[in-house]
């Protein structure tokens, strides 16, 4: 399923099946997440390679190794991340910052992804899939997992952690949390009792609207929702010293706000991207904790079907494409 212009469907497209070069795998795909990353990749909202078949949390098996291919063997089941290559030479990659490469690869946006039967990525950058998790609920841990472990490395030991945005990452980050004795709380679009309910239902103490006061103050917040008006609003919601993690590759501009909401040495960060011992301690984790995904699945044919869905905030947790 291919996009070739910004703000257009995706169209089925045949391509003879590719043969891997150097340290490439041939992946045969058998889920792939749909990713809010892809929505704006396919809204025009970030601008990478066109035409592009987007989609980078991709759980499939080695069809064919290239020559210099490693760590993998035919048959073997893989997952495939949003990072897909790095220069390995820029100030960022030798100072343990690969995320912030200059020059870096990216499954989906940059080279093809994962919304097709076959997708060629490199082996460096691939990961292996725990045996406790199925094709299908193993694919949103490769990004709505992995960023948002990220982020909630980022938000620090956080007592008391707000999500504000309760999609994709935030369902599954908030397992985590709660596996590690912190208190979670989740805002969702104002009047939105069907998300409410849904991060209830997975063990939060409270659930609301986006725009009320949390009924205690924050230790740290997330904003996984690409609305930068929540910027201001997660700051009044954390207390002294507190933090802001903005775990969005996208996010609408930023209102201006108070000084005094920034004040009191209140940090405001953000997310970019995600590294290849990201990908190693969070699936370690993961299957400790053994996460339960929530999924809603769609043949690979109705692709626009499940971004408009994730679009329209229709889905409770992930959606994910089956070939």
């Amino acid at each position: 399923m291919q996009l070739e212009r910004p703000g257009g469907p995706l169209h089925a497209v045949e391509r003879p099946i590719p043969e891997p070069a150097g340290a490439e795998l041939l992946i045969e795909v058998a889920a792939c997440g749909v990713c809010r990353t892809d929505l704006h990749i396919v809204d025009g909202d970030i601008h990478g390679r066109l035409p592009i078949v987007p989609g980078h949390e991709i759980v499939g098996r080695v069809a064919a190794l290239g020559p210099a291919a490693g760590g993998f063997g035919i048959g073997d089941r893989v997952g495939v991340p949003w990072l897909g290559g790095t220069d390995g030479s820029c100030f960022y990659c030798t100072h343990g910052q690969e995320n912030l490469c200059d020059a870096p690869v990216f499954t989906g946006f940059t080279r093809d992804g994962g919304y097709a039967t076959h997708v060629l990525t490199d082996s460096r950058f691939c990961l292996h899939i725990p045996s406790e998790f199925e094709d299908v609920e193993a694919a949103p841990l490769l990004c709505a997992g992995l960023i948002g472990w990220r982020s909630l490395v980022m938000a620090g030991e956080a007592p008391v952690l707000g999500f504000y945005g309760f999609g994709a990452a935030a369902h599954i980050i908030a397992q985590v949390a709660l596996a590690r004795g912190q208190r979670v709380l989740a805002f969702t679009r104002p009047g939105d009792e069907k998300s409410q309910a849904f991060a209830r239902s997975l063990g939060v103490e409270w659930a609301g609207g986006s725009d009320e006061a949390p009924p205690v103050l924050l230790d740290a917040a997330i904003i996984y929702a690409p609305d930068g008006r929540l910027v201001p609003l997660a700051l009044r919601a954390v207390r002294k010293g507190g933090r802001v993690v903005c775990a969005g590759i996208h996010m609408s501009d930023v209102p201006s706000f108070p000084y005094e909401l920034l004040w009191e040495e209140r940090s405001l960060l953000s997310v970019a991207n995600l590294t290849r011992q990201d990908g190693l301690d969070f699936l370690a984790l993961a299957r400790t904790i053994h996460i339960q995904t929530h999924t809603t699945v769609y043949p690979l044919a109705n692709a626009n079907q499940a971004l408009a869905d994730l679009r329209g905030g229709l889905i409770d947790g992930a959606a994910v494409l089956v070939p």
